[in-house]
């Protein structure tokens, strides 16, 4: 009895270590037929945290209450950062986010921004360019000027096309191809296709663009690539980001689960920021399906901006409508 009670033992510490052995060994990505880490798939980035730490936070990770208020009010706007009662138009109602089931979970800590550095969350912009940029009024766009409207209204560049990969209020959902000498990262919005050489494919004969140019390289199981080569001028990258021609973002992707792959990213440009500031990002498999994303399809507000933003520079009396009696002059 004694004996098979020895056994006993010796096999449950035998099997507890195994066990232990294996929760211990790191994730490894399958691979693809030609033996590259495998990131093909349908993923999603939507996520209640966002690219800069909103004010309710002080540190990079919240604490789980502080989580669970944050979440509890955003999920009464479909996760958009914006105050029920100052949804005066009925956004929340009118239009379809797609930011998740709440805020990013990274390595155990539920982070409060996509910024990692600087400590304080914040795009670390130098005067000039928040001068240029009109940063501190709210934004650098124009009402009465089709020319001048957001990029992103335009159709022209988003958040989440392009490198740095950012989430936004909807088309969060991206899907990546892999061949021996490419990865392809086709967005759902605007139907981007960014297309990352890596070495043996022909370089590019293109001039500089939108999306840039992508060169990456494996480093074991990371797939590792730098953007650079942007079209001249200001790129709006989403509402809260701008690059130049002299941006320069280094991005890693690996697959730490088998339904997550985590996105690092690092955006330098001396010409916009104090220093080179950094973030992570998850992204996860995608559980709907993908749609085609219509950019300007109905889009009937733009005469009502434009037409509003011209009366409004005009003189009082000028303003008018046709019939509408004139204002009372002030005693």
């Amino acid at each position: 009895m004694i004996h098979v009670r020895a056994m006993l033992l010796a096999l449950a510490v035998s099997l507890a270590a195994s066990a232990g052995s294996a929760a211990d060994k790191p994730y490894r990505a399958p691979r693809t037929a030609f033996g590259a880490p495998q990131l093909e798939g349908v993923w999603t980035n939507g996520t209640y945290t966002q690219l800069e730490r909103p004010k309710e936070f002080k540190a990079l990770a919240a604490s789980p209450a502080e989580a669970k208020a944050f979440e509890a009010r955003l999920a009464t706007t479909g996760g958009v950062n914006i105050p029920r009662e100052a949804d005066t138009l009925g956004q929340a109602d009118s239009e379809f986010p797609e930011t998740g089931p709440g805020m990013t979970r990274i390595r155990g800590e539920i982070r409060t921004s996509h910024i990692v550095e600087p400590a304080d969350g914040k795009i670390p912009w130098t005067e000039a360019a928040r001068k240029r940029l009109h940063i501190d009024e709210h934004g650098w766009q124009s009402y009465d000027n089709p020319e001048q409207r957001s990029q992103n209204e335009r159709c022209l560049a988003a958040a989440s096309t392009g490198a740095p990969i950012l989430s936004s209020e909807d088309a969060n959902v991206l899907q990546i191809l892999q061949t021996r000498e490419h990865v392809v990262v086709l967005t759902e919005k605007y139907h981007d296709a960014r297309i990352i050489r890596l070495p043996g494919a022909p370089a590019p004969q293109g001039p500089a663009s939108w999306l840039g140019d992508s060169v990456g390289h494996w480093e074991g199981d990371t797939l590792v690539a730098t953007t650079g080569n942007l079209r001249a001028g200001v790129t709006e990258h989403g509402d809260d980001l701008a690059l130049s021609a002299e941006t320069r973002v280094d991005e890693r992707f690996t697959r730490i689960a088998p339904g997550q792959i985590l996105y690092e990213f690092t955006v330098t440009d001396p010409s916009l920021f104090s220093r080179p500031w950094r973030g992570e990002m998850l992204f996860t498999t995608s559980p709907g399906r993908w749609f085609e994303y219509a950019c300007h399809e109905g889009n009937y507000s733009i005469v009502s901006i434009l037409q509003a933003a011209r009366l409004g520079r005009q003189p009082e009396s000028k303003a008018k409508p046709d019939g509408a009696p004139a204002a009372t002059p002030a005693p």
